[in-house]
């Protein structure tokens, strides 16, 4: 063999290594190796829940207000509105209950940024309580209270994440199936606990309009509303206005809440003797992929304790 063609093998065979070699980095460079996991901002302890059982380690949740304010009472802090600058979609309740996300995305650097909300075509309830009357018709925000209303949102939120992350779209699916199936497993397990339906005579009141959807997988229509609108305690003449109408209605039971307590509540306990247990708001606390489980569970458990004991 010539001198001549043992240089080219050689140099044939460099080449073929450096091309080996380079490759991975070239395949290293395509849009699927950088993609990097979806930041899913939300609103909403509830909302945190849903999206972190449906995208388990395939994609990153964010608060977008720090656990501790009432989102209720919440003005947009700059730090806050610069968050959304991160994320690549957010989850709404967007029927009430987070008005305040719209002034801070329209204030942020992504006022184009990607929304889902998890309410679009679930069955809402009409507002109730002094704040809505005269206002036309007024929904009533709190849908996370209804397991029924909270396994259509947990499906609207993964059909939409699928549509912006084709990649994970059947994980995202299969994980909002099995949650949904928790989900219906906890009411089952509530309603077992019932030998038979609420007497349809039991008359319960609230302090704050949240929980009708909660109310409603037992068959219990809310008499009154307390509170004027939540975190608005009711002026002296107003109050007596209540307990004057929860005689007059016979009202057996109210169910207040349990992370903003009111003084006036025991006020409302000893003038009308009704019976108070405390619900959960279920948006107070930190952030945890259990935590709507966990209190809507104790809350299942509460209504279904008051319905036994009225019924005795």
């Amino acid at each position: 063999m010539s001198i001549s063609s043992v240089v080219r093998r050689r140099t044939l065979l460099l080449a073929a290594l450096l091309c080996a070699c380079l490759c991975p980095l070239a395949f290293a460079d395509t849009p699927a190796a950088l993609a990097k996991p979806l930041r899913i901002g939300i609103t909403l302890h509830p909302y945190y829940s849903y999206v972190k059982n449906i995208v388990g380690d395939k994609a990153e949740v964010v608060p977008l207000i720090p656990a501790g304010f009432n989102p209720h009472a919440y003005e947009p802090r700059a730090e806050d509105i610069k968050r959304i600058g991160t994320l690549d979609v957010i989850v709404l309740n967007g029927v009430g209950h987070d008005d305040f996300a719209d002034r801070m995305i329209e204030a942020s650097e992504k006022p184009d940024i990607a929304v889902i909300e998890a309410n679009q075509n679930v069955p809402l309830l009409a507002a109730t309580g002094t704040a809505a009357r005269g206002a036309g018709k007024v929904v009533n925000p709190h849908t996370f209270l209804s397991i029924s209303a909270s396994i259509a949102q947990v499906n609207n939120i993964a059909r939409e994440l699928g549509k912006l992350d084709p990649a994970n779209a059947k994980t995202y699916t299969a994980n909002a199936r099995a949650y949904g199936k928790r989900l219906r497993q906890m009411r089952a397990d509530a309603l077992a606990k019932l030998t038979q339906a609420p007497n349809a005579d039991l008359r319960v009141a609230t302090v704050h309009a949240a929980y009708d959807y909660l109310l409603r997988e037992f068959g219990l229509e809310v008499t009154a509303v307390v509170e004027p609108a939540h975190g608005i305690e009711p002026s002296p003449s107003q109050l007596k206005k209540t307990i004057d109408q929860l005689r007059a209605l016979d009202v057996k039971v109210i169910f207040s809440e349990m992370d903003f307590p009111s003084t006036y509540v025991e006020t409302i306990q000893r003038e009308s003797g009704v019976k108070l247990y405390p619900l959960s708001h279920i948006s107070y606390g930190d952030y945890s992929a259990d935590k709507y489980e966990k209190e809507m569970t104790n809350n299942l458990n509460t209504v279904v304790k008051a319905i036994q004991e009225s019924g005795a």
